[in-house]
């Protein structure tokens, strides 16, 4: 904006004192300052505001003017309402200096000023920068992207002192400009964002995390059911309760996160950021195109094992799917199976992808594979997902130093070319410092999923062990679902279960009818837990104690902070409650199973 501008809005009751001449300075800021030597803090082009406190004689305006000339300043506005009539000297100075001078009326604020100007420079800021947004995005729609959202955001930044950043729906920072997000504020915001679009709120939704204020803008791909479209029923910035669509759909759409309050924009401002949201969809739609050829090559793999095609077919498979997943490694991986499922209450299970589950199942696993460190588009580049009806089933390849003596295979060395395991062979190497573990992969994702899926959804997963030939795709495959199903059986609305549990009690554990469960554990813990209530003793976490110490006397003393005898003493009033022996094995077995299912 120019000065002349300030002087023809009468609201702000300036009166010009001189520099007439200098009225079509363009004004890009404003700053109140009562310092004495204010420069520090200039760039140039800002409307000074001042209360005169740091005039104590009248030979202090012309150093103080000096400063402002000199730091390219726009114009000086002095206020009245401290020292009345603005002092002869400071005018003089400013007319040496070529200064515009404006006297501020008493009645008027500088806040009402600071407001004003801010408000028609933001506004022209914008309109300049919806005009690069919109030559962005249509060089984007006919070719390269030619740096992608992020020379968007860099703009918003540079022009509009906006930061922002590109999160992915379990808060994965996939494009930034300047100070980077902490994983834990993305996991916050992406949280919120699944809630808000759950509930039906209108966006943009306004959040606070970690005492900032954060205005959150969903990113829609364009025919991804009914919800993209504007005013749908359910979808996000419109009333109502989210449909089928919305939940779906949600569990895999982007979200812009802008660090202000976009309750105070005006619509030209809502308007360009609503541009930005469907230029970062642009490069959306472009990363999905690109996974095209991983998905593919996964389901291929996945047909041929589900179909029990020989192991030679499926290691040719294999061998073209290495070098596209693992660019550059050298040897042969291994492979492991991690299974994923998202069912909804009220639909049957088993209904496959006539539920729609399959697809956001998959987009769903793709971005648990991702290390959620890892920011960028392409991150996700080794992963591929396919999917059969309502599952969701990626290949994941660990990369394996090849040894010297092995041949190149990860395995014994004396496999065939197909990359076959000969049979009666050694067991399968597992690489432990890479494959992945059930807990670890939903540990940083667990509660933006959670949001998502809100109170009418649930996620499980099973993992497969590492294996090292098609020979064991298969089993490994078979292990991954009976994993889920496992994580299935437990409370939850996300859960993860893994091959080390197949070979453990807590197999069991899920599968036991409830009622048999409740008696079971009744009649082994309820005589302690009454006789605790009653006496205000701890029998039951002296069981627990004495168990997971394996029966050891000074260990579980030691750990309880409990004398030896004292100890013995609580271990025989156990066995006269409950007419268990605690030295057989099999009441140790029972009171340990007993403990695990209450």
């Amino acid at each position: 904006m120019r000065l002349r501008a300030l002087l023809e809005t009468d609201a702000l009751g300036l009166r010009l004192l001189g520099g007439r001449d200098e009225l079509d300075r363009t004004v890009r800021g404003v700053m109140t300052t009562d310092l004495r030597d204010p420069s520090r803090y200039l760039s140039g082009g800002e409307l000074v505001l001042t209360g005169l406190a740091w005039r104590r004689t009248p030979q202090d305006s012309e150093p103080f003017v000096r400063l402002l000339a000199s730091a390219g300043v726009a114009g000086l506005a002095a206020g009245e309402a401290e020292q009345g009539a603005i002092p002869d000297d400071l005018v003089a100075a400013c007319l040496r200096h070529r200064l515009p001078l404006f006297a501020v009326n008493e009645s008027v604020a500088f806040a009402a000023i600071t407001e004003y100007v801010v408000r028609q420079v933001s506004g022209e800021r914008a309109g300049d920068l919806a005009a690069v947004v919109d030559r962005h995005r249509r060089l984007m729609t006919s070719g390269p992207a030619g740096g992608g959202p992020e020379v968007v955001l860099d703009l918003l930044g540079s022009d509009l002192d906006l930061r922002a950043w590109v999160l992915s729906p379990t808060g994965r920072r996939i494009a930034g400009a300047g100070e980077p997000l902490s994983g834990a504020a993305g996991a916050a915001l992406a949280t919120e964002h699944l809630a808000a679009t759950r509930a039906g709120r209108r966006a943009p939704y306004r959040v606070a995390v970690d005492g900032r204020t954060y205005s959150l803008f969903p990113v829609r791909v364009a025919g991804r059911g009914a919800a993209d479209a504007p005013g749908a029923p359910g979808a996000p910035g419109a009333p109502g309760a989210p449909g089928t669509e919305v939940r779906e759909s949600v569990l895999a759409d982007w979200l812009l996160a802008v660090e202000a309050d976009a309750g105070e924009w005006g619509a030209p401002r809502l308007d360009l950021l609503h541009g930005v949201t469907q230029l970062i969809a642009v490069e959306r739609e472009r990363r999905d195109a690109a996974r095209t050829v991983r998905r593919r090559l996964a389901q291929e793999i996945l047909e041929l094992v589900q179909s029990g095609a020989p192991p030679a077919d499926i290691s040719a498979r294999l061998r073209v799917a290495a070098p596209v997943l693992l660019p550059g490694e050298g040897a042969a991986p291994h492979w492991q199976i991690v299974v994923a499922r998202v069912d909804w209450d009220g639909e049957a299970a088993g209904e496959g992808d006539a539920a729609g589950t399959g697809p956001v199942a998959q987009s769903v696993l793709e971005e648990i594979l991702v290390d959620p460190a890892t920011a960028g588009m392409e991150s996700g580049d080794r992963i591929a997902v396919a999917r059969t009806g309502g599952e969701a089933v990626a290949l994941v390849p660990l990369a394996v130093a090849a040894g010297p003596e092995d041949g190149g295979d990860g395995g014994s060395g004396d496999g065939g070319e197909d990359g076959t395991a000969p049979a009666g062979g050694a067991p399968e190497a597992k690489p432990a410092d890479t494959s992945l573990r059930a807990d670890v992969l939903l540990g940083a994702v667990r509660q933006p999923l959670a949001a998502g899926l809100a109170d009418d959804g649930r996620l499980t997963l099973g993992v497969s062990a590492a294996v090292h030939s098609a020979e064991g795709l298969r089993g490994a495959l078979e292990e991954a679902r009976h994993a889920r199903r496992v994580a299935a059986a437990r409370p939850g609305r996300v859960c993860a279960a893994g091959h080390h549990e197949l070979a453990s009690h807590v197999l069991l554990l899920p599968f036991v009818p409830d009622d048999v469960r409740r008696a079971f554990t009744a009649r082994l813990l309820d005589p302690l837990r009454e006789y605790d209530r009653r006496h205000r003793a701890e029998l039951v976490p002296t069981l627990d104690a004495f168990l997971d110490c394996d029966g050891s006397w000074t260990r579980c003393a030691a750990r309880l902070h409990l004398h030896v005898n004292t100890l013995r003493y609580r271990v025989g009033r156990i066995e006269q409650l409950t007419g268990r022996d605690l030295s057989r094995l099999e009441d140790k077995l029972d009171f340990f199973l007993a403990l695990r299912m209450s």
